[in-house]
């Protein structure tokens, strides 16, 4: 089968050659009697990086045959969100088929996004317990934070070899919001002026936000406070809303306004800043590999399974 692509793309290509030189009126015959490795042509709009034909075959040949990421068997099976400020795509909405088993624990996780390097972003479903996010009042998540040494060292430890062999080390964005600029594009570059690379991390209050299918009511950091502290209008389109509005959780998310304050939340939809000191749950987000294979529909009674 294999060589049957390879042969396929060589003949074509040499015939796309061919007919290229006709329409420009150069002899055929001069095509023919090069080998193939001596036609040089520009493979610019391909994306690719050969110039000559055997490369060509070479290159297209492995794209012809690449497995797909993780990310992108995700996107072959649902119709996710785009997100219109970066170059992922979120689950939204009340309750979303974004169930998957990690770490032997079924349906224990649930997807927040797909991102374009095919990696894929999940968040535990349930508290892992409560801790201080930092017990000396730090903000610096890259200090590390107390909360951070706990997730990537202690926490970490506890999985299982093979969940940690599916963990990617990622950048996670650790800038701080300011609430008073009322522009999600504006508080999404606030968290990404500074970011973190590790394995184990918080989700940010943006992402929060945009896994609401409310954008008219729920869509920015104002929006969200107003609408769910006094109507509880986005409780009932966000599926992390749903799931844990009995209590707070921490974000990632440092405050610009109040300092030495931290975002967590929600009881009943609302997000606010608090001092790193006191205690909240945890709910643990990291990234999988692309590497890794997929199967399963996704609902809490068919989860996706990796290996």
């Amino acid at each position: 089968m294999k060589q049957n692509i390879k042969r396929y793309l060589k003949t074509n290509l040499i015939a796309f050659i061919i007919g290229g030189l006709l329409i420009s009126g150069v002899a055929v015959y001069a095509a023919i009697t090069f080998p193939s490795n001596e036609v040089f042509y520009s493979n610019t709009e391909s994306g690719l990086e050969s110039n000559n034909v055997q490369e060509a075959i070479d290159e297209l040949y492995t794209e012809c045959t690449k497995e797909p990421t993780t990310g992108e068997q995700m996107l072959e099976k649902v119709d996710l969100e785009k997100d219109p400020y970066e170059c992922r795509y979120f689950f939204t909405g009340q309750n979303p088929n974004n169930y998957i088993t990690f770490n032997n624990e079924q349906a224990g996780w649930r997807i927040i996004s797909v991102e374009c390097d095919g990696s894929i972003k999940i968040i535990r479903n349930e508290s892992i317990g409560g801790m201080a996010w930092d017990s000396s009042n730090s903000t610096n998540w890259n200090r590390p934070a107390d909360l951070n040494t706990y997730l990537n060292n202690t926490y970490y430890n506890s999985l299982t070899s093979t969940a940690q062999n599916q963990i990617v080390a990622h950048d996670f964005s650790i800038g701080g919001l300011n609430e008073n600029n009322n522009d999600l594009a504006d508080q999404i570059n606030d968290e990404n002026n500074t970011t973190w690379n590790g394995e184990i991390a918080l989700a940010t209050l943006s992402e929060y936000i945009r896994i609401n299918s409310n954008i008219e009511e729920c869509g920015t950091y104002d929006l969200y406070y107003d609408n769910s502290v006094f109507n509880h209008t986005c409780e009932s389109t966000s599926w992390l809303d749903v799931s844990q509005s009995d209590e707070y959780w921490w974000t990632l998310t440092k405050s610009q306004n109040m300092s030495n304050y931290v975002y967590c939340g929600p009881i009943t939809g609302s997000y606010y800043d608090t001092l790193p000191r006191v205690s909240n749950n945890i709910l643990p987000v990291l990234y999988l590999s692309s590497d890794l294979k997929l199967s399963g529909t996704g609902t809490e009674s068919d989860p996706y399974t990796l290996s």
